[in-house]
């Protein structure tokens, strides 16, 4: 389906305005220690909500989705596995500031809609599928409000072209998260629109919204949500939209000397695509801190 190609973009620009004016309004604490031995449980948790947080992690996540559409009998099950490395940097004077370059590589495995020697479908197609990458330069703050801009891409890495659309795609990224001591409220909002790859393919124009509300519940321990809203902007009205909710509960704790934060949370699409859409997924993420090279200088802002 042709659409404007500003249209997206206004969209993306809208939401920014909306939701932007109620969080910026307090002051922040600036950057603090980064020494992980020093940090509570509790402290460790509550910046790792933070996308642009100066702590090192590393995050496995497995989503195991239903889905079902019209396109399918039935119901069918895809199943989707993250590596996520965020390495952050901290610059400028005083390194008050932070930079991140955060790749997200995903394994999918999903049902094959290609005709069998019967002429139906069976059976599942697995393998790597397009890699983001998310770039994001803020304050480097751990309270009250933290913002960041910059852009985001996908890569045409898919090992199969069901898995991916093979298409190179970029757009712009940002994050506005207000931090209180109970609190942790936010958005991360990134749109792409392909500008080059396969020719066959369809143009790509996508939006994403993940959205996180998160109460702690003291001794590393928080319950909450944090989905991520999806708009397809090439996709016809009934296709467009996915849009869950969810309600996980958070842990972190030490094995040995090193920090894990664990977590699980089921989700339920309220809105999904008629044709084929998540109607649950159950999320599961184990991320260790590693201790970042950075940390000498930091802690001047306490």
């Amino acid at each position: 389906m042709a659409s404007c190609p500003l249209s997206p973009l206004a969209a993306f620009c809208t939401f920014l305005a909306l939701f932007a004016g109620p969080f910026c309004i307090a002051s922040t604490e600036e950057h603090g220690e980064t020494d992980i031995s020093k940090l509570s449980n509790e402290e460790i948790s509550k910046r790792l909500e933070n996308p642009l947080t100066n702590l090192w992690s590393i995050t496995f996540q497995e989503n195991y989705a239903n889905w079902e559409g019209d396109a399918v009998n039935g119901d069918r099950t895809v199943n989707t596995a993250f590596f996520q490395p965020a390495l952050p940097v901290p610059i400028g004077k005083d390194f008050d500031k932070i930079f991140i370059a955060r790749p997200v590589i995903p394994w999918v495995k999903r049902p094959d809609f290609k005709p069998d020697s019967t002429g139906g479908t069976s059976g599942d197609v697995a393998g790597l599928g397009d890699i983001q990458m998310v770039t994001l330069f803020g304050p480097n703050r751990m309270d009250g409000i933290v913002w960041g801009a910059g852009a985001t891409f996908k890569f045409p890495t898919a090992q199969d072209d069901q898995l991916g659309a093979e298409k190179w795609q970029a757009g712009p990224a940002a994050m506005i998260f207000r931090f209180t001591p109970r609190w942790t409220l936010g958005f991360l909002a990134q749109h792409w629109n392909s500008f080059a790859g396969d020719g066959d393919r369809n143009s790509t124009s996508q939006t994403d919204i993940q959205y996180v509300i998160r109460r702690s519940l003291g001794s590393g321990w928080s319950l909450g949500m944090g989905p991520t809203i999806s708009i397809d902007w090439e996709a016809d009205s009934d296709n467009r939209y996915t849009v869950p909710v969810g309600l996980g509960l958070t842990k972190t704790f030490r094995l040995g000397k090193v920090p894990i934060k664990a977590r699980i949370e089921p989700q339920w699409t309220v809105v999904s695509p008629d044709d084929f859409g998540e109607q649950w997924n159950i999320r599961i993420q184990v991320a260790p801190v590693i201790q970042s090279p950075f940390r000498e200088g930091l802690g001047r802002g306490r």
